[in-house]
């Protein structure tokens, strides 16, 4: 077709890419009257955000990649007058282990009497609490005085040391790694796992990185909502892009899905953006173009120089389950242990020696990973036969898989990690997860596993990295401008998960790269 059909020559703003900060730009920068054009490789948009129904013949709609909300801020959803809703999960965290013979475990949350007595059952007194509650009432200090300045211009690195205002919360979670924190704090190893995991999910490090990696993944997910908690989307994630799609779409904003953005064109102040359809190829003229695509992506697009891929290193699985499993640990009801983050081989030492097998090039012999039911807390991701009968759906999310383990041979590779992951939750199953698996309309099980090769090859994730490369520490650095967003090219935005600030589903690279916009054109 024409490359003007179904839409202009020229445009205030072109978005490369319609995942969910795409749309959050596209949707702020409409609203304030400007002329948008979303490009969307893909044959929808929402990127990583995204329901879909993975099971042949089967009306469950899963949350595919992304899958719980804390860096949302509520000023976007308001801002935009979404239709998107969340759930607080009621118990936080499960954790089961054997000690001295029997299965027992840790659940955080139903309310602070019942924490304080789940602490005391597994290490027998009254220590280790405290210690918990000392530290996560530090972290969510934090949390209230940092969680606000991400949709605001970049604080230097003193501002927000002074913001933050504790010198001891500063040195913890900014100076030294984090590890130093869990071992001077915790005791127990099992209570030391849990703290640890939120500084590596997707990020392969050590709990003593002298690089702090750890330590900017630690931050950002205990920063959220600035309380630090972790929420269900409600109708999945791709409630909320559908939501930013409508919200762009009636400000004016066109969504042009299956063009794909092949060159980007700038001499500064104006642009040219070359796409190509399954019907021929296009090009399409802008003032500004906000690319919500990787660095990597970004280079290519403008014909800079990509920089080095930062390595993903998870494994993400979903399931459909015709009955939640039982528990060894019979004191925990599985309603309550599923509905919260389930640890699965997450203790600290098991945590290292994974990290240390996976370094040497090996998969670990006990893989970490953590479950979650979307369906116990909002059903409505199930059609209502499903929910009468009782079925669930688990989501799964390994650690410590770093993606030169697949290179081999990824297929091979994926199900050999996929079944000793699997191993590893069963040994705290009074009955194997394969028998509560629900099969497709074909007999299959409902169950599917993504590699970090799968995520750069269906997302075109660098690396497969979720967060398109190291999170940043949320503060201005040499060369990251005035929002975090702007790249060497005056009128060339990166509002993806790899601007400064970027990572996990917030929208706030999205809104960062349209106030820049609109700063610059005295909005």
């Amino acid at each position: 077709m024409p490359a003007h059909e179904g839409h202009h020559r020229s445009y205030d703003a072109v978005i490369v890419g319609g995942g969910h900060n795409g749309l959050v730009a596209a949707a702020y920068l409409a609203r304030a009257g400007r002329s948008v054009l979303v490009l969307e490789r893909l044959g929808n948009t929402g990127g990583a955000a995204v329901s879909t129904r993975p099971f042949t013949g089967v009306d469950a709609r899963l949350s595919r990649y992304s899958y719980l909300v804390s860096l949302l801020p509520k000023k976007i959803v308001r801002d935009l007058g979404l239709d998107f809703r969340i759930r607080t999960r009621n118990v936080s965290s499960y954790t089961p282990v054997e000690r001295d013979g029997r299965p027992t475990g840790l659940l955080v949350g139903g309310g602070e009497r019942r924490t304080r007595e789940a602490f005391a059952r597994l290490t027998g007194g009254e220590r280790e609490y405290q210690a918990w509650q000392r530290f996560y009432d530090m972290t969510g200090r934090v949390a209230q005085r940092v969680f606000p300045t991400l949709t605001e211009p970049l604080p230097t690195r003193d501002e927000l040391r002074l913001r933050v205002d504790d010198e001891e919360a500063w040195r913890v979670l900014f100076e030294e790694p984090i590890g130093a924190a869990v071992e001077d704090r915790f005791a127990d190893d099992l209570v030391r796992g849990v703290v640890l995991t939120d500084a590596l999910i997707g990020t392969f490090a050590d709990a003593h990185d002298p690089s702090l990696k750890q330590n900017r993944c630690f931050l950002y997910h205990v920063i959220g909502g600035g309380t630090g908690a972790w929420d269900v989307p409600v109708g999945g994630m791709g409630a909320l892009t559908d939501a930013l799609a409508t919200a762009a779409r009636d400000a004016g904003a066109v969504l042009a899905t299956g063009h794909e953005a092949v060159r980007i064109d700038t001499d500064g102040s104006a642009a040219e953006i070359s796409y190509r359809t399954a019907d021929g190829e296009g090009a399409v003229a802008a003032r500004h173009v906000l690319v919500n695509a990787s660095p990597q992506q970004l280079a290519v697009l403008t014909g800079d120089q990509p920089p080095t891929p930062a390595e993903g290193a998870q494994l993400k699985v979903n399931m459909l389950l015709k009955r939640l499993p039982r528990l060894r640990d019979s004191e925990v009801d599985p309603r309550e242990a599923f509905s919260g983050t389930f640890h699965i081989a997450e203790g600290y030492e098991q945590l290292a020696t994974a990290h240390a097998e996976a370094a040497a090039g090996r998969l670990p012999t006990a893989p970490p990973s953590e479950i979650y039911c979307h369906s116990l807390t909002d059903p409505t991701i199930l059609g209502p036969d499903l929910v009468e009968q009782g079925y669930q759906t688990l989501t799964l999310f390994g650690l410590h898989t770093p993606a030169r383990l697949f290179d081999r041979d990824n297929d091979a590779v994926r199900e050999e990690l996929l079944k000793s992951t699997l191993a590893q939750l069963d040994t705290h199953l009074a009955e194997p997860l394969g028998d509560c698996l629900a099969t497709d309309a074909d007999g299959r099980p409902c169950i599917e596993a993504k590699t970090p090769l799968d995520l750069e090859r269906d997302l075109r994730l660098p690396g497969g990295n979720i967060f398109h490369r190291e999170l940043s520490w949320p503060y201005a650095q040499e060369g990251t401008g005035r929002w975090g967003v702007e790249t060497r090219h005056a009128n060339v935005l990166l509002c993806g998960a790899g601007a400064v600030r970027g990572g996990g589903v917030s929208g706030v690279p999205g809104h960062n790269a349209a106030m820049a916009v609109l700063e610059e054109l005295g909005d």
